[in-house]
């Protein structure tokens, strides 16, 4: 099926239809505890969501992701985490998830990011470049799972943060 994808920037009147794709999505994926949608909601509410796009198929949300800034022991400036990312259980296998990473990064490259990081499934990340990194760790993260695409020349080095929102579990 060829569909005809629209990835835009969120808008408020998106917020409670994002909230619903992000539970829709990870909903029967075992590896996840559930907290995507309050992650993404404590990202907006702490003015962190640096990029924030939604897919639309015939109008309808049907995908979103989100971009927020990293932290990084060595100092590292302008990096940022992918993530959540969620498409709708019926429109996975699609694309939609493709063309959100790949305008996601377009937009971090726009704004001067030095580089993107995320943790998610080994296969899925390395065909975009992601690479699992030597010298740099997500505590309490594998390393098989732990990726970075350096925009340049420089990849970081000790240890990565994740921004606070992503200790976020809805209660």
């Amino acid at each position: 099926m060829n569909l005809e994808v629209v990835v835009r920037d969120e808008t408020q009147r998106d917020v409670p239809v994002i909230t619903q794709v992000t539970i829709e999505a990870f909903r029967e994926m075992e590896i996840s505890d559930h907290t995507e949608q309050f992650v993404t909601e404590a990202l907006r509410s702490a003015g962190a969501l640096t990029v924030s796009l939604v897919a639309e198929v015939g109008g309808r949300v049907v995908g979103h992701i989100a971009f927020s800034p990293v932290t990084f022991s060595d100092g590292t400036p302008d990096w940022y985490g992918l993530g959540p990312v969620s498409v709708l259980p019926e429109y996975q296998r699609q694309g939609i998830g493709r063309a959100l990473i790949r305008e996601g990064l377009s937009r971090l490259k726009k704004i001067g990011a030095l580089g993107c990081c995320l943790v998610g499934h080994p296969e899925y990340y390395r065909r975009f470049g992601f690479v699992n990194p030597v010298g740099l760790m997500h505590k309490g993260v594998p390393q098989d799972v732990f990726f970075v695409l350096p925009f340049g020349e420089h990849t970081p080095e000790g240890i990565v943060t994740f921004h606070k929102a992503f200790e976020a579990d809805g209660r």
